[in-house]
């Protein structure tokens, strides 16, 4: 009846005498990794009233997840944003505006020629009407 703490608690708990024994950072590093590859969710809703009417409202939403496992969800605004990436504010300014500005000329340039073909059938047809 007069063992120690240390030999009740036994070697597998990962405490001893002296703080946390090495396996605990282990667990806690598996613990992490988990976390990451699977990902976590926390949601909720702060709601401030006064006399039933609603001052403020704020959403909390927070995902931990890893970079590979945001991805596979279809998140990854933070390649896009330009505060967080110099490649994104590049991107975002050159490389949509040049491609849609020469598709929006070329397909000017086919519906004009498309025109100037129908009015050219128009006048055709008159004048083979007139001629009869």
């Amino acid at each position: 009846m007069s063992d120690s703490l240390a030999g009740r608690v036994g070697p597998s708990s990962g405490v001893s005498r002296y703080g946390p024994q090495q396996g605990s950072s282990a667990n806690l590093a598996d613990i992490l990794e988990r976390v990451l590859d699977k990902g976590v969710v926390i949601a909720g809703d702060i709601q401030i009233n006064l006399l039933d009417i609603e001052l403020l409202t704020i959403k909390i939403r927070l995902l931990v997840a890893s970079v590979d496992k945001a991805k596979e969800m279809g998140i990854d605004w933070w390649e896009h944003d330009p505060s967080l990436s110099s490649r994104a504010h590049s991107d975002r300014q050159v490389a949509p505006a040049a491609p849609a500005r020469d598709e929006v000329e070329a397909e000017n340039s086919r519906l004009r020629a498309e025109i100037a073909e129908l009015r050219a059938a128009v006048e055709d047809s008159a004048d083979s009407k007139e001629k009869k």
